[in-house]
């Protein structure tokens, strides 16, 4: 009899930023950090998903920073909290990314001077602790749900043990049950 494989402890909700309905026929959540290698490489192929799946995926990330392996993900996980309490998430998500070998804290703070955001409150938001308790929020999801590298993805709501490809990735969404 084969293994049952994790499930995620919260499924999608209002409280994740989201690509796609909460109602979408497919989930995929990534947990991830913005300075791992592995990451980057996967937010492509997350793209071609949205783009291929359209209106039926809806698509979560978790923050899962690994400060021991990655020592800028934490910072860099912070300031997209920050930027996402102003709902400008998805963008300081992919300036994260395609600036990850610029991660310093002057580098992180002048990715966001470039978002349309309000920096007294993006700043406001990083001092108070509010960002940095949304980040231990994920993470304490994260292991909760077995999570112990990154990119972990959860398909469907079950933790994915295949390739972070987009075929397997796509098989994976439209072969099992959503949950």
């Amino acid at each position: 009899m084969p293994e049952e494989l994790p499930e995620l402890s919260l499924p999608i909700e209002e409280r994740d930023h989201v690509l796609g309905p909460l109602s979408a026929r497919y989930k995929l959540v990534e947990y991830g950090e913005y300075d791992a290698p592995h990451c980057r490489h996967v937010v492509g192929t997350v793209r071609e998903l949205v783009r291929e799946l359209g209106d039926d995926l809806c698509f979560a990330f978790r923050n899962f920073p690994q400060p021991h392996l990655h020592p800028r993900s934490r910072p860099a996980a912070e300031a997209a909290e920050a930027a996402g309490m102003q709902g400008k998430f998805w963008l300081m998500h992919d300036r994260l990314f395609d600036h990850q070998d610029e991660l310093g804290d002057a580098e992180i703070r002048e990715i966001a001077r470039g978002l349309p955001v309000e920096m007294a409150h993006y700043e406001r938001d990083l001092a108070n602790g509010d960002a940095a308790r949304r980040v231990a929020d994920d993470i304490d999801l994260a292991e909760d749900d077995g999570v112990g590298d990154t990119p972990t993805f959860f398909v469907n709501g079950t933790l994915h043990v295949g390739k972070y490809e987009f075929l397997p990735l796509l098989e994976a969404l439209k072969s099992t049950v959503p949950k």
